[in-house]
């Protein structure tokens, strides 16, 4: 468990499952990320989640702690083949609409990195999204990501005329400070 001033981050647990299934149905939480999921994909999502948690890794549940509101999910997992991240830690996050441009994200996304400093022996992380994406893009920016020239791509997941399909890469080094 990670915890903030305003945040608990840890991995989901049963009860979280209709806060996040609902922020997966969402098509404005969905916009720029890909196709709403149902019920069956949101647990099909989560499964595959948990099956990074060997290594230490996985996405949480982003809990508000003033009244145990399950906003959202975010953490680290291996980028998926065939993708040219794959294998490298990638970082992610979604919060429910209700909960944006209210600091959130930001907020649980510094303690994820922090935690991930301090708990594995990389150089680097990354993080992508769809090129049209300017939120997430700014949201990379301000935790001090830069963008990765030569780093987009086209994802293997989406149609070829799909706009989603057009995929930036960012990354932060590793703090020297933690090196």
């Amino acid at each position: 468990m990670i915890e903030t001033e305003r945040l608990l981050l840890r991995p989901p647990v049963e009860a979280d499952h209709p806060a996040l299934y609902a922020m997966w149905a969402d098509p404005a939480v969905m916009a720029d990320l890909g196709a709403v999921k149902d019920d069956a994909a949101s647990a099909a999502a989560l499964a595959r989640h948990a099956g990074y948690r060997h290594e230490g890794l996985g996405f949480l549940s982003v809990i508000r702690k003033e009244d145990n509101a399950v906003m959202g999910f975010c953490g680290l997992k291996r980028g998926d083949p065939p993708n040219p991240i794959a294998g490298q830690v990638e970082a992610g996050w979604m919060l429910a609409r209700s909960y944006w441009r209210q600091g959130y994200a930001l907020e649980a996304m510094v303690a994820v990195l922090d935690w991930g400093w301090v708990n594995l022996d990389v150089a680097h992380i990354v993080a992508i999204t769809s090129q049209r994406n300017a939120a997430s893009r700014a949201m990379m920016e301000r935790l001090g990501m830069t963008y990765v020239a030569g780093g987009d791509f086209e994802h293997h997941a989406f149609a070829a005329d799909d706009p989603l399909r057009h995929i930036v890469t960012y990354r932060i080094n590793r703090p020297v400070s933690i090196a």
